[in-house]
């Protein structure tokens, strides 16, 4: 087949799947992921049960499927973030915002039944992204250690685990203000000592 051609179907695969990822999830959210049934799901893209069925075996797949795709976003936003700022301290603070932020952003999602669906059974996908974020994370913070910008007598992999666990708090605060007040209070704990 000619390569337009295949990118062509590639193409529409894509926007079938993203469509029953996206359909798949207003629906748990509205219904509640246990109440969700592939004929809804294919009705409400637009395609027959037996397409839907090439594509997941069952809503469970697509819900995870989704999940995965959402996790992998974040990622790639915070490694967007990284890329793009310039200078190790300045790096890590634009990084623990953006985190920061996302994890906000997410408030309420984990206490919703959709939320406790999906984290039950977390699976190998939010394993790795945790893994993921935490390598980022230390590795700024080493990179930091090294230019001055952050205490250097604490190991980067328990400063990680400070940074995550500090602002995991952005979850629960009202405002974005507040976030970024949280980032402050959380970046004046990794910075060097004043002697």
């Amino acid at each position: 087949m000619p390569k337009l051609w295949n990118e062509t179907i590639e193409a529409h695969r894509r926007d079938v799947r993203d469509a029953i990822l996206d359909s798949t999830a207003a629906l748990a959210a509205e219904k509640g992921p246990l109440s969700v049934t592939m004929s809804q799901i294919a009705e409400r893209v637009g395609i027959g049960r037996a397409t839907l069925y090439k594509y997941f075996p069952n809503v469970e797949a697509i819900l995870h499927a989704w999940h995965a795709r959402e996790i992998a976003g974040h990622l790639a936003q915070l490694t967007e973030v990284r890329d793009r700022t310039d200078g190790p301290g300045a790096r890590l603070e634009a990084v623990l915002e953006a985190y920061a932020l996302i994890t906000h952003g997410a408030h309420g999602h984990h206490d919703t039944d959709l939320g406790i669906f999906l984290h039950q059974d977390s699976g190998h996908h939010l394993d790795h992204a945790h893994q993921h974020l935490h390598h980022m994370v230390q590795d700024l913070l080493t990179a930091a250690a090294k230019a001055g910008d952050v205490r250097d007598d604490i190991l980067p992999a328990e400063l990680t685990r400070y940074c995550l666990s500090a602002l995991a708090a952005a979850r629960t605060l009202p405002s974005e203000a507040a976030v970024r007040r949280l980032v402050m209070v959380t970046l004046a704990g990794v910075r060097p000592p004043q002697h």
